[in-house]
């Protein structure tokens, strides 16, 4: 299915799953699609060719909008709602592009940077780095707003699987690693600890990978969008976690 939906394209990411439903018209930035009845705004913007930021989406799990990156305006609606959790309507028109869009959507990745390795910034090939360059963001400036305060660079580095590791200083919670633990493995070995700030990912009760019922399938190192979760076999002279100039 997901291959029909991608028209074999290599390394396109529609954000949320295909849907069976009656076929519904919209319009994105001006470009009329159809799509299946419950698909996402940002599954109809990427089939559009409009590329919508994204963090916590993969067209590979259930939409979840945590991420806040991938607002987009409504015509007639108030606010600026998550595309992913937005289904279609027919004759909606949707915008993906303004000032007061890239603002925000700044706003948001300058959060995200203020607590990650800043060595890790240039450079990068994650999927966060992608968004960087989207959204026009590339490194913490001198002045950047939120530089100071706490974080989470000595969080945990878990290197005790023998296939991948996590860098908890390069996680930014979006939960696509504990979804695709879930839903893709059906092994529930991960979850989301703590609240606000102080929210992680855990490993069965707070223990190792390699200590809880983690399996080794990779379905989480797949989806993580920041490399927090990485295979070892990219580092053959070791994992050094990066440079933090974090105040």
């Amino acid at each position: 299915m997901w291959s029909e939906l991608r028209a074999l394209r290599d390394g396109v990411d529609l954000g949320t799953p295909p849907r069976d439903g009656e076929p519904v018209t919209l319009s994105v930035d001006g470009v009329p699609v159809t799509v299946a009845a419950g698909s996402s705004v940002l599954l109809a913007a990427g089939i559009a060719g409009c590329t919508v930021p994204k963090l916590c989406a993969t067209d590979t799990l259930e939409p979840f909008g945590s991420c806040r990156v991938c607002l987009v305006e409504i015509e007639g609606r108030r606010g600026y709602p998550a595309s992913c959790t937005t289904p279609v309507d027919d004759g909606m028109q949707v915008r993906t592009n303004s000032e007061m869009l890239t603002k925000l959507r700044r706003g948001v990745i300058e959060l995200y940077l203020s607590d990650f390795p800043e060595g890790d910034i240039d450079g990068g090939w994650s999927q966060l780095n992608d968004t960087l360059d989207q959204v026009g963001v590339h490194r913490l400036a001198d002045d950047h707003p939120y530089r100071s305060g706490a974080n989470h660079q000595s969080g945990v580095l878990d290197l005790s699987n023998p296939y991948f590791l996590f860098d908890q200083a390069k996680c930014i919670v979006c939960s696509r690693c504990v979804r695709a633990c879930e839903e893709i493995q059906g092994t529930f070995a991960l979850t989301i600890g703590g609240r606000g700030f102080g929210s992680t990912v855990v490993a069965g009760q707070d223990e190792s990978f390699l200590d809880s019922d983690c399996v080794s399938c990779g379905a989480c190192v797949q989806a993580c969008p920041s490399d927090a979760l990485i295979e070892k076999s990219l580092f053959p002279g070791g994992y050094e976690r990066a440079d933090s100039r974090q105040a």
